[in-house]
């Protein structure tokens, strides 16, 4: 008999769109390899470039937020594991979950730490107070605060504390960056066996001998989903601090910015006279990725690992990117391209890759180096299916040990339980 899966999205999976789509497939395609049964549900509006999941396989539910219905159909799918996809959604169906399927594995996809991100904007935002204009203010370094700072910042933040709580009620948690691990472990008191190491698994180099060559690529190019905080940011770095001062240099070079959703915001920053092009959406990412001949990333803040810069290497594009941009990602390697954390370091860095094909070589292939020794050099995807048949075998000697988050399970559930019935009471009116 076929195991189930059942996945709560906070939001339809777009693998074009972003790093976290193309996460999220990746973990539906393991499932189904494995012969499981896959539901993907939520609570989210269907949106136009979502992955077509029922040609996979896949049955698609609509839920909605603070509705007992969800009680009646999880009851009648009886999933043996349900999969969270970030914090928010085990927040608002976990208890529900515990209700009505109680022996469910609860996995939760944690995608980045969330609550790390928001420190890191958070102080970025406290350096950028103190800046005199708002141009001054965009040229604020990115933030490198230690490990020790980042708790400090994160310790009595609501963010974190909501977070970290979802992470003790579920029986495993996907991590996708060691650095995250770290600071869990270490500084929030995180069991390690709560934690599982689960970077992207489909790391396929594309064919090298096809990749367009140094000569053969011209520009700069950026490339993220506008709506994620970080790249957005990372944008108006380059258009006020970083892009003046490569131009200087490379009159004649442009910078091609793409990203699903650009509000309008980001199409008004576009100035072809200034080499600053704002394309939009890319239909193929990895084309155009192909045809630049450097990626910049400067991500002045953000958590997880980052998925163009995967794409990058792929790619065999060099990047210029911030310690941010390279954390959990290359571990004692050296780095696909340069890294720097000012804006005329990292414009003079860009340029330098630009003009200097025998450091850009050398950069192509320590990418290469990164994917095949960093994140091919274990499977992945098999170590994750034998972690989930081991805590699903154990589950309940598993619970027994985690006495914190049956403590929280216990106290959130009636807390949560009673709003939401509260809520939906209001709502019939």
């Amino acid at each position: 008999m076929k195991k189930s899966l059942l996945i709560i999205g906070y939001v339809w999976p777009e693998p074009k769109s972003s790093a976290a789509g193309s996460r999220m497939l990746e973990l539906i395609e393991l499932f189904l390899s494995k012969n499981w049964q896959v539901v993907f549900s939520s609570a989210a509006a269907l949106s136009e470039h979502r992955a077509d999941l029922p040609s996979l396989g896949v049955q698609e539910k609509s839920i909605e937020l603070n509705n007992s219905s969800f009680n009646e159909f999880i009851a009648e799918l009886k999933p043996d594991a349900v999969l969270f996809d970030r914090f928010f959604t085990e927040e608002q169906f976990g208890w529900r979950v515990e209700q009505v399927c109680p022996n469910a594995l609860r996995l939760l996809d944690t995608e980045d730490l969330h609550s790390l991100r928001h420190a890191r904007h958070q102080l970025l935002k406290q350096s950028q107070k103190l800046a005199e204009n708002e141009t001054a203010r965009q040229c604020v370094a990115p933030v490198l605060a230690s490990t020790a700072e980042l708790y400090a910042q994160m310790a009595t933040d609501d963010m974190a504390q909501r977070e970290i709580a979802a992470i003790f009620r579920c029986d495993l948690s996907l991590m996708i960056s060691q650095f995250e691990i770290e600071l869990l472990t270490q500084y929030f008191s995180v069991p390690k066996q709560l934690l599982h190491y689960s970077p992207f698994l489909n790391v396929q180099t594309l064919e090298q001998t096809t990749l367009p060559s140094f000569n053969e690529r011209q520009h700069f190019m950026c490339i993220g989903n506008f709506r994620h905080e970080p790249n957005w940011d990372a944008v108006l770095y380059l258009k006020h601090a970083i892009w003046p001062l490569i131009r200087a240099q490379l009159p004649q070079a442009e910078l091609h910015i793409y990203g699903a959703y650009p509000p309008p915001k980001a199409v008004q920053l576009n100035n072809s006279k200034q080499g600053f092009c704002v394309k939009g959406w890319a239909d193929d990412a990895l084309s155009v990725m192909q045809q630049a001949r450097v990626c910049l990333a400067p991500l002045r803040f953000g958590a997880g690992i980052k998925g163009k810069l995967m794409d990058a290497m792929r790619c065999g594009t060099p990047s210029v990117t911030t310690d941010i941009g390279a954390e959990s990602m290359h571990g004692n390697l050296p780095w696909a391209g340069l890294i720097e954390n000012n804006a005329q370091a990292i414009a003079d860095a860009a340029v330098k890759l630009y003009r200097d094909e025998a450091l850009w070589q050398t950069s192509q292939q320590q990418g290469f180096d990164i994917l095949q020794q960093y994140f091919c050099g274990a499977d992945y995807s098999q170590l994750l299916v034998e972690r989930i048949e081991y805590v699903q075998s154990n589950f309940v000697a598993e619970r027994r040990q985690n006495f914190i988050g049956a403590m929280l399970r216990h106290h959130f559930m009636k807390s949560t339980q009673y709003m939401s019935q509260w809520i939906e009471a209001k709502s019939r009116g």
